[in-house]
């Protein structure tokens, strides 16, 4: 349930992704119960929650190309900080190797899919060869990132940066967006502007947010015409 809320844009803080967490995860279910109400119950349990573990065991994905992980991962932890007053430790379970099998915390692997893939200049010329659907899924990386961001506070300001500078402002990538998918593009800046109103992006700087405010302002203006 943490998708629209993040995507509608309306939340104001923890409490409000705590209370969706809760409303669309708080049921049990076993042996005689189907989908029983127990958001008492989940509430005492988060609690005692101190490490908030997630395990991936396929090359095939990662953190950062679906929803469900800062939706299920990222929101365990937010509802644990609305809880509690503090976030747990958090980590990732890597066994897509199974006789190397890997932790590491939430921050590493963010890190590390934020370089090997989010900013990998083969990863986005492939996504320029897939035109409108690349560029989505561009867009789509972006919103992922900001969501886990959210909910477990694991975008650098420098990621930011990095975004900003590859998906916005790159010549070639900015020129693919805006002929094949202008709304993903303009999508991307608001995000990474929304970013910064609400101070996950602590310190941006003031040409790089001129910059995306200009590339918004001008996709809107663009798109309205075509309508």
């Amino acid at each position: 349930g943490l998708l629209p809320l993040i995507d509608a844009r309306n939340w104001r803080s923890d409490a409000d992704l705590a209370e969706v967490y809760a409303v669309w995860g708080g049921y049990a279910y076993g042996r005689g119960l189907d989908g029983r109400a127990a958001r008492g119950d989940m509430e005492a349990a988060f609690r005692r929650i101190q490490v908030a573990a997630k395990n991936v065991d396929t090359r095939e994905h990662d953190l950062v190309d679906a929803d469900d992980y800062f939706q299920y991962h990222g929101g365990m932890v937010a509802m644990v900080r609305h809880l509690t007053g503090s976030s747990p430790e958090a980590y990732v379970g890597d066994s897509a190797v199974p006789d190397q099998v890997r932790t590491r915390t939430l921050g590493e692997e963010t890190h590390r899919v934020f370089r090997a893939r989010v900013v990998n200049p083969r990863w986005m010329a492939a996504m320029r060869r897939h035109g409108y659907k690349g560029a989505f899924e561009m867009a789509a990386t972006v919103d992922y990132l900001f969501g886990y961001d959210a909910t477990a506070g694991v975008v650098d300001d420098w990621m930011y940066e990095k975004l900003a500078a590859e998906y916005v402002f790159d010549p070639e990538n900015r020129a693919f967006m805006e002929k094949s998918n202008p709304w993903a593009l303009q999508g991307i800046a608001a995000r990474l502007l929304e970013a910064a109103d609400r101070g996950l992006w602590e310190r941006p700087g003031q040409e790089t947010l001129d910059r995306l405010r200009e590339t918004y302002l001008q996709l809107e203006g663009d798109l309205e015409g075509d309508a």
